[in-house]
């Protein structure tokens, strides 16, 4: 089994704790009525995305997600929360260094014996979620999970449906087609995106992901026979007959969607073995960006 496989597969475990210890963080996280900005970058940066528009779609305050290297100095905020595995990712330590001492910062991490325990103001370390693959999965999933908890917004629902996720066979054909395209609405937009960034990584496949209303607007132009358009979430009306009637295949997300994402997962690395490649040393990438000066 693959350092990725082995991970994902932990994911409800993680899940299941890191909500427990919700309320023991609350410190560190967001208080209602805070602006907050979440960075981060790569998959991190797509959890912010989904976390993001959580809160604010709580009513908990205006809430911004931006990659590191984008981050709009200029805007002020009340806190800033970096989304790092790592701990060692330039870009995010960066942002955390010139935001010191002028806005309340928060670092929630994998790894303690990294720069970012001393970047940021709060530090919320996840160890038990850390991993040895490239590729992010459970890390990822965990600290969503948390701010969900933080926001009321996670259940032991999501769990089941994430062990449902693990257990119940791919569609059938999914893992032939050519291409894959991620669809997501509000919060499971940035999860769409994640989706789509799982397969490339792990699998080299041909992915996009778009908020399901911007679909028609060009994108299903490349849908046919081979393949396949994956809804994180409730569909737009209409939307899966559309699909259908192009050829390609359509996957309706009856999870919750986080329980999707783990399912999007798990066909990367199908994908990957299909195609005879190891999802553990994914092309061109390493586990951290750091730069040298």
């Amino acid at each position: 089994m693959s350092h990725v496989e082995d991970e994902l597969t932990s994911q409800p475990e993680c899940w299941t704790r890191v909500a427990a210890d919700a309320a023991g963080h609350g410190g560190a996280l967001p208080a209602p009525g805070e602006r907050v900005a979440i960075v981060g970058c790569g998959t991190s940066y797509f959890m912010a995305q989904a976390a993001a528009a959580l809160r604010e779609g709580a009513g908990q305050g205006e809430t911004d997600a931006f990659a590191a290297s984008e981050f709009p100095h200029g805007r002020s905020y009340d806190r800033v929360l970096a989304l790092t595995r790592s701990g060692t990712t330039t870009e995010v330590l960066d942002v955390l260094d010139r935001l010191k001492g002028r806005t309340r910062t928060t670092a929630v991490t994998a790894d303690p014996d990294t720069p970012v325990m001393s970047a940021a103001d709060d530090v919320v370390v996840l160890d038990y979620a850390d991993e040895r693959s490239v590729v992010q999965t459970r890390f990822a999933t965990t600290a969503l999970t948390l701010l969900r908890a933080h926001l009321g917004l996670h259940t032991d629902a999501v769990v089941a449906d994430a062990r449902t996720a693990l257990s119940q066979p791919l569609p059938e054909g999914l893992v032939d087609c050519t291409q894959f395209t991620f669809l997501g609405r509000g919060w499971t937009v940035g999860l769409a995106n994640e989706a789509g960034l799982k397969m490339r990584e792990a699998s080299l496949s041909w992915t996009e992901a778009y908020p399901a209303m911007e679909y028609r607007h060009g994108p299903i132009s490349i849908t046919t026979q081979g393949t396949a358009t994956w809804m994180l979430g409730r569909a737009p009306e209409g939307l899966a007959d559309q699909v259908r009637a192009t050829g390609g295949l359509w996957v309706d997300g009856g999870l919750d969607p986080l329980a999707e994402l783990v399912r999007a997962q798990r066909l990367a690395v199908a994908v990957a073995a299909a195609r005879g490649l190891d999802p553990d040393q994914p092309r061109h990438l390493t586990r951290s960006v750091i730069l040298t000066p």
